[in-house]
């Protein structure tokens, strides 16, 4: 298919089972932090590239079931922001890991907790790491693809969510 130089192409992926559910809790600028708790996640990707010889930005075959396992290394997990300046998480002893901010101290078996390397557990920077991954494992699976621009998005309640955009650029 010829191009014109001003047309873009692109894929928007929104299925009831991209989501995760999660618990987690945010630090505020002055300190403070909520109180642990949890959301059911919806994730949405857009994904513009040109196209390719079959007319395809991508296949939705392909890149479906890579945002779903995303989903479901997320799901059940008490996510920890590994980059925060206060918050400290280590394994300790008995399979636990100790997550420690200010006065707090959770004790969670680890395979329960995942420290992701982002500041703060926003949804904002919960669509960044997601769309960093799902890049990389794209790389990995099309190491040919240029990315025009990459939306990711993360819904932690109705009409609330954070949005991410990148490119390869």
């Amino acid at each position: 298919m010829t191009s014109h130089p001003r047309e873009r192409w692109s894929i928007f992926i929104e299925k009831d089972y991209l989501k995760f559910s999660a618990a987690h809790f945010l630090i505020f600028p002055d300190g403070s932090a909520e109180r642990l708790h949890g959301h059911n996640y919806k994730v949405t990707v857009t994904l513009e590239t040109e196209l390719d010889k079959h007319g395809l930005v991508v296949n939705f075959k392909e890149i479906k079931p890579m945002v779903r396992r995303l989903c479901d290394e997320l799901d059940e997990h008490l996510l920890i922001p590994g980059l925060h300046p206060v918050l400290t998480a280590k394994p300790v002893d008995g399979g636990q890991m100790e997550i420690r901010y200010l006065e707090r101290l959770y004790l969670i078996p680890m395979d329960e907790v995942i420290v992701l390397p982002i500041g703060n557990s926003s949804a904002e920077n919960l669509a960044t790491w997601f769309a960093r991954e799902l890049r990389a494992r794209m790389r990995v699976e099309w190491p040919h693809l240029r990315v025009n621009e990459m939306r990711v998005s993360v819904e932690e309640t109705p009409g609330q969510q954070g949005i991410y955009t990148m490119s390869d650029a």
